[in-house]
């Protein structure tokens, strides 16, 4: 059963923007090491912090809170599968909330071109 779905957009020269005025600090608030390391490896490297940005919002609204309510943005973490696929691994509270809501299914896709991004994250339980 679904229980709650959500999308956002980003605008990848904004993140360009942020990036270039508060550098690592607001790298590190934001993306895991992993994340990072991942989107240092793409010569254009704002998209795929604008994918993760993304997913970190639209899991936000598929657990039907947003920020400063509880969940931090590095508590939420874009995976990859062997294959590539994207995942999300949680941490922190953002692991509480899907263990307390009792969801134990996300579901994940991404996209982006040189001046947008777009997450959706399907929460389920079953």
């Amino acid at each position: 059963m679904i229980q709650g779905i959500g999308i956002d957009l980003v605008e990848n020269e904004r993140i360009e923007k942020i990036i270039r005025k508060w550098g690592q600090k607001f790298l590190q608030r934001v993306f895991s090491e992993g994340e990072i390391n991942y989107c240092k490896r793409h010569i254009q490297s704002s998209i795929n912090y604008g994918a993760r940005f993304a997913a970190k919002e639209a899991f936000l609204k598929a657990l039907g809170i947003g920020l400063g309510m509880g969940v931090k943005l590095r508590e939420i973490e874009v995976v990859h599968d062997e294959k590539g696929k994207p995942d999300l691994f949680l941490h922190g509270e953002a692991h509480l909330q899907m263990a307390k809501r009792e969801i134990n299914k996300i579901h994940l896709s991404l996209t982006h071109t040189k001046n947008y991004a777009t997450a959706i994250v399907l929460l389920e339980k079953y």
